[in-house]
């Protein structure tokens, strides 16, 4: 079984979780989130009830950071916890 390096692992993990939350900023930006929002719960037979805010660029950067670091700190436990696994 393949070995893991914890630290490219968390960065992976970190890239997809961040550039997801990234791509959700770009669309409240541009003002695309709330009609996606309600599109996803309409399918979904639900009555939309969350109401998307206006676009602020430091709570974005925030939610981009926070959610990439959280994605860091996964991806590396997982590793560490496959390799002792699978030794």
């Amino acid at each position: 079984m393949a070995t893991l390096q914890p630290i490219r692992t968390g960065l992976v993990v970190a890239i997809f979780i961040g550039s997801g939350h990234l791509l959700w900023a770009v669309l409240v930006a541009v003002g695309w989130a709330q009609p996606l929002v309600n599109f996803i719960f309409w399918i979904h037979l639900i009555k939309p009830v969350y109401v998307v805010e206006r676009f602020d660029a430091g709570v974005a950067l925030l939610l981009v950071a926070v959610t990439a670091g959280i994605g860091y700190a996964v991806g590396s436990v997982f590793a560490l916890l496959w390799n002792r696994i699978h030794r």
